[in-house]
């Protein structure tokens, strides 16, 4: 049971602590969570009708299967809950030395170090990461091109893990709780007109000291056994066995889920798929065209497929990703080398117009400019979603605006973190969303991360996945 902590009618008439009370008397189990910020509207109610259809859909499957389950291996993995919760008590408020992944300097290999993980502080959570996924924002940071970069740090934001403990405040979460930490926050709060909008999902509650490789309140949780201390990375810093992030950037989804598969969640596929529904709002019937196919962009493919787009350009200077582009829904194949004139060019004369929508996946500005002037007359709309270099400036004619084209960006595919990872995770969970597709190597420990990393980096790598014992 979902209800705002600032609706108006919850004294008087809602009661749930005699709802709580009545159930607990009738042997009901029941979940009451509480929202600050939400009163009695509708937004209040859009924002979780979702969990509670997926939350029945789950049970209405489980009880269908329930004949085909094997009892020991329930009983075997509620045993292992058991046992973790058990490890997590011993751990709870003291700290955990693991071993991490350090970035010491750009452009040097990573180093797997012993480091000491403090307890979290007020609204904070440990978490003990299960599964990471390299993404190329993390190689980008390493090369020293992000000029938010610093050293020391522990690098990687795409992962999935269990909750070890919670801080003084902290609500929404508990020990034993799967989450994927989220880059970017969402607070959630009246006040914060970002997370009360529905047009954008950029809370600002914590960028200041995020951007600074800090917790909110300026100071690190991650230090080297000699007390050397280690910058955080984006909020989240999964490249370790243990990791400190804000709750309000931890996204808490259903436990029966693979975090070795829902840690791609936490970046570039949701990124992809949010472009094109939520950023552009694809519609049946629509051409598109996608520039650059890694994991960013075959995840706008299968969401424009998905969304029933009727003609998927797909653009690539390397032809050996064509394979996957069309297993995940592309229709229309284009190197930019088999051509003398440009890109863009090209496209029109393959729709008299234009595409609908188009997306740029690779952070090259040039790319971007060939992207929008790719864009239908009119009404065509291009999508910036890589991330260009520090100082790279996009350009363009005004007449390619001036003639209806639009040229707009999306930052985590403009998902609401917190209330929208889980939908996304049960939308996996019941086959509609598939990314097993994906995963093209898979490494074990904290010690492995550099070969991932040179995996991501040798061009046939969607996502590599470091699983964690």
């Amino acid at each position: 049971i979902d209800i705002g902590a600032d609706d108006p009618f919850l004294e008087e008439q809602l009661d749930p602590k005699n709802l709580q009370r009545a159930a607990d008397k009738a042997g009901q189990p029941v979940q009451i969570r509480m929202h600050d910020g939400f009163d009695h509207s509708y937004f209040f109610v859009s924002s979780f009708i979702e969990d509670h259809l997926s939350f029945h859909a789950q049970r209405l499957r489980k009880e269908d299967s329930v004949n085909h389950n094997d009892d020991d291996a329930e009983e075997g993995g509620r045993g292992g809950e058991r046992a973790l919760l058990a490890e997590f008590e011993k751990t709870k408020g003291k700290p955990i030395t693991c071993k991490a992944a350090v970035a010491w300097a750009a452009n040097e290999p990573l180093k797997t170090e012993t480091i000491v993980v403090a307890p979290p502080k007020r609204n904070e959570i440990r978490i003990k990461v299960m599964a990471n996924a390299l993404c190329h924002t993390d190689i980008y940071t390493l090369s020293g091109q992000d000029p938010e970069g610093l050293f020391p740090c522990i690098l990687g934001h795409e992962a999935g893990g269990i909750v070890e403990s919670i801080g003084e405040g902290v609500k929404s979460v508990k020990p034993g709780d799967h989450v994927i930490p989220c880059y970017t926050p969402q607070c959630n709060q009246a006040g914060c007109v970002f997370c009360m909008s529905p047009k954008t999902n950029l809370c600002p509650e914590i960028r200041g000291t995020q951007g600074k490789g800090v917790m909110p309140d300026g100071t690190t949780r991650f230090s080297t056994e000699d007390g050397k201390k280690i910058f955080h990375f984006m909020g989240c810093s999964t490249f370790s066995e243990y990791t400190v992030i804000s709750e309000i950037s931890a996204a808490k989804i259903d436990s029966s889920a693979p975090l070795d598969k829902m840690c791609l969640f936490g970046c570039g596929v949701a990124t992809g798929l949010g472009a094109v529904w939520n950023t552009c709002k694809v519609e049946a019937g629509s051409s598109i065209a996608v520039f650059g196919l890694g994991a960013v962009g075959l995840a706008v493919i299968q969401a424009a497929k998905i969304a029933g787009a009727s003609r998927i350009f797909a653009i690539d200077l390397n032809p050996a990703k064509f394979e996957a582009a069309k297993g995940f829904g592309a229709t229309d194949f284009l190197n930019p080398k088999d051509y003398e004139i440009p890109i863009q060019q090209v496209i029109v004369g393959e729709t008299k117009w234009g595409v609908d929508y188009s997306f740029d996946c690779t952070g090259n500005v040039e790319v971007m400019r060939s992207a929008l002037e790719s864009a239908h007359r009119g009404w065509g709309q291009s999508c910036v979603i890589g991330v260009a270099p520090a100082g790279a400036e996009i350009k363009t004619r005004p007449f390619q605006l001036v003639t209806g084209r639009e040229w707009k960006g999306t930052a985590f595919g403009g998902w609401k973190s917190r209330s929208s990872v889980p939908k996304l995770v049960n939308r996996y969970m019941s086959g509609e969303l598939p990314v097993e597709g994906y995963i093209t190597h898979r490494f074990d420990g904290v010690e492995a991360t550099n070969d991932a990393v040179r995996a991501l980096e040798s061009g046939d790598c969607l996502r590599a996945v470091v699983s964690y014992t």
